[in-house]
């Protein structure tokens, strides 16, 4: 009888461990199936929404601004080069006259520019090249326009973070304090909530700083651009004059 007790026993045991081995591996196989969007939401709420939302914030306005420029650069984008050989032709068959109507057909900065010292070149080349000038100054502060938004919202979210990072450390600390031994349980949540919003923080910084990257190198494209054409007008209008 004892044998038998002590058989039944053992597969008692034996059973329940298999029991225990198979919950632990079906918890790992579903934490393995979370996809990245659950993951990523799970880390932003353990992360408190003090912090998180601002970061949050930070983030969507960021994109915000960052999606209006970029489509706003696109459509300033223009084909200089045709546009240069179409008020070339203009002039040299219909005046200035034609030429200010395809500037005025055609969008973008670089017309706009063309529009301005065309209007000005009965005046002369001193004032049509004032006037180009002036207006291409005009024109860059449009392309320019809340681009600092977003190089705030890229130095605020880090910041942000890392001030999370910094109360998170203190609050444990007062924790230690307040018991008076250290225990990792006791400190680990608010250890984890610092590290996460200095995590969030950072990506929030990348990525606008990926859009902030992309935006300049479009400006600088268009600037260069104005400013070629701005010196080819001026050469058409001189060649114009004689």
């Amino acid at each position: 009888m004892k044998k038998i007790s002590f058989t039944l026993a053992a597969a008692g045991m034996f059973v329940m461990g298999t029991t225990t081995a198979s919950a632990a591996m079906l918890q790992e196989e579903a934490e393995a199936s979370k996809g990245f969007t659950q993951v990523l939401k799970e880390q932003f709420i353990q992360g408190g929404p003090a912090f998180m939302g601002i970061v949050l914030l930070c983030l969507i306005l960021g994109l915000a601004v960052a999606i209006e420029r970029i489509i706003y650069l696109n459509l300033a984008t223009t084909n200089s080069t045709k546009l240069k050989q179409q008020v070339e032709d203009a002039l040299a068959s219909g005046g200035v006259e034609a030429a200010k109507e395809v500037c005025r057909n055609t969008k973008g900065p670089v017309a706009s520019i063309y529009y301005q010292g065309l209007d000005r070149a009965d005046e002369g080349l001193e004032s049509a090249e004032k006037a180009v000038v002036s207006y291409g100054g005009v024109q860059m502060g449009q392309l320019e326009k809340n681009v600092s938004w977003l190089s705030l919202f890229i130095a605020i979210a880090p910041m942000l973070g890392f001030m999370g990072t910094v109360i998170g450390m203190i609050q444990a600390f007062q924790k230690i304090a307040a018991v008076g031994n250290l225990s990792a349980s006791l400190i680990a949540g608010d250890i984890q909530v610092a590290l996460l919003t200095t995590v969030f923080g950072l990506i929030t910084a990348i990525i606008l700083q990926i859009f902030y990257n992309y935006i300049i190198a479009k400006i600088d494209s268009i600037v260069n651009d104005m400013e070629d054409s701005s010196i080819a007008l001026i050469d058409m209008l001189a060649a114009h004059k004689k």
